[in-house]
């Protein structure tokens, strides 16, 4: 069986990051479940335009309605990699943070914290307040891999879309899913 994410989107800004994300997974072969929460239709309008969420949909292998507690990716017994969910809103953290499968995005992230599955998220909020970290610390010492799209400036990339690419190849990477060229690694740029 190839690789099989989850990829969660909430309604964080950042949803270029989701879009790049699910392109680079398709590119490596790898079989997506998205789930784009309900929350997340304004932000990702707003930022990817009109045609965003079909952009998304297209990209994605299966498509799951984010109210659909019965969907496979809310059974551990149905086998994944793991998930990303890229941006990750703060509601949605300390949902996770806190085992609250209250729609299938969250419910989806508790089943892979369960099954020790990867999990990384991409927290978008700036600054952040006491609250906002111990969700972070609890999510780390719950197995997942909290993931801020910090720019890696020494890649150079000169556009903010290679940025997202260099970003999108570290997250992919942190799932399990060699990122391959997408990823610029210390020493190999110019």
């Amino acid at each position: 069986m190839s690789k099989r994410l989850i990829v969660g989107v909430t309604g964080a800004s950042g949803t270029s990051l989701a879009l790049e994300t699910l392109r680079q997974l398709s590119r490596a072969g790898v079989e997506t479940h998205l789930v784009v929460s309900e929350g997340a239709g304004v932000t990702v309008a707003h930022e990817l335009g009109s045609s965003g969420l079909s952009d998304l949909i297209n990209a994605a292998s299966h498509v799951h309605d984010p109210r659909n507690l019965a969907a496979p990716i809310a059974s551990g017994s149905f086998r994944t990699d793991g998930m990303i969910v890229v941006p990750c809103s703060m509601r949605s953290l300390a949902a996770m943070a806190h085992g609250f499968g209250d729609n299938l995005l969250t419910r989806a992230a508790d089943v892979v914290l369960k099954e020790k599955r990867r999990l990384v998220v991409v927290p978008r909020e700036a600054p952040l307040h006491e609250g906002h970290l111990e969700a972070m610390l609890r999510l780390a010492r719950l197995g997942a891999v909290i993931a801020p799209p910090v720019p890696p400036f020494y890649t150079k990339r000169d556009t903010m879309q290679g940025m997202i690419e260099e970003i999108a190849a570290r997250l992919i990477g942190w799932a399990g899913v060699d990122p391959g060229p997408e990823m610029t690694r210390w020493g190999e740029h110019s």
